[in-house]
């Protein structure tokens, strides 16, 4: 509580302010360090935030308002799982920046997380924030692992590359949600069944999973991309190798021909990142995956995302 701001869970009447907030300081900041805006078209296209997220966690976003002109200076989503919690997209009002909104916001979910005794809070943050960062870092977030962003503009007839990997990868359906998770647990030590079964049910129609299929039946690997006109980016997955990665995101990659997706590849998966070069993606940024509490290093490929969000 601060008596410039108070903070309060969000409702379904702040959809489009919420929407106005992101489109509106996520576009301030880069255009303020020299790079393009990312989000093009007007702020009803970040609605897509506030709809998938409400659909997961219904209320699960905090806002600081304004007590005197009731205006959202800043909000910030949070996703608990079974035994962890993510943070998710924060944002402040360029015109409130400096003023302990983004601090406010964060002590809210990490009291909410200490509460329900949650093991970690997590999140996946841009390296190229150093204030972001350093919010992140002073409330005791340790940087895990790093990740190149990368975009790939996919020509209309698609890639023109065929790998052996790719006889094993079919769409997933909903009875492969219990292997994604178990997968994803033995991987990264986290568990989040009702982001992939939103995302298999696929009510808003722009979603696709594909799961690579080991000789044995199981699975060695899934990804889901998010075809949204302004969110078109390939994760959340997680897979056991490199090649099993390159053939699930080749698959997904040309899933959106004339479009040009983003991903995350972490950085020390030299062999992956070399054929994403190879397939002409080029870096837009660095992203950190930043933990408050407990953490198991990845045991295998994590490929991140933030629609829905990866903590």
């Amino acid at each position: 509580m601060s008596s410039q701001f108070t903070i309060r869970p969000s409702t379904p009447d702040n959809r489009y302010a919420i929407a106005e907030l992101i489109y509106t300081s996520i576009n301030v900041w880069y255009s303020r360090h020299g790079f393009p805006p990312i989000f093009q078209g007007g702020p009803h296209v970040t609605e897509v935030f506030f709809d998938v997220y409400q659909a997961i966690d219904p209320d699960c976003c905090f806002i600081a308002e304004n007590p005197r002109t009731q205006q959202i200076m800043g909000s910030c989503f949070y996703h608990p799982r079974p035994e962890h919690v993510s943070l998710g997209i924060m944002t402040v009002h360029p015109n409130y920046q400096g003023a302990g909104v983004g601090s406010g916001l964060l002590n809210a979910i990490i009291e909410f997380t200490e509460k329900h005794n949650y093991k970690s809070l997590r999140l996946t943050q841009s390296a190229c924030n150093l204030d972001s960062f350093s919010l992140y870092n002073r409330a005791g977030f340790v940087p895990r692992h790093a990740y190149q962003d990368m975009f790939l503009a996919v020509p209309e007839s698609g890639l023109p590359v065929t790998l052996r990997v790719q006889e094993c990868i079919r769409p997933a359906r909903l009875e492969d949600i219990q292997a994604m998770v178990e997968l994803e647990n033995e991987i990264s030590g986290i568990t989040r069944e009702v982001d992939y079964r939103y995302c298999l049910e696929n009510e808003n129609g722009f979603w696709k999973t594909h799961v690579a299929v080991n000789a044995n039946g199981g699975l060695d690997g899934f990804l889901i991309s998010s075809g949204h006109s302004a969110v078109n980016i390939l994760g959340p997955g997680v897979t056991r190798d490199d090649d099993t990665a390159a053939g699930l995101l080749l698959t997904a990659l040309n899933c959106y021909p004339g479009r040009t997706p983003v991903f995350l590849i972490p950085v020390e998966r030299d062999q992956l990142v070399r054929q994403m070069y190879d397939w002409g993606a080029r870096n837009c940024e660095l992203h950190f995956c930043q933990v408050r509490g407990e953490y198991q290093p990845f045991r295998g490929v994590n490929l991140p995302s933030f629609l829905p969000e990866t903590g």
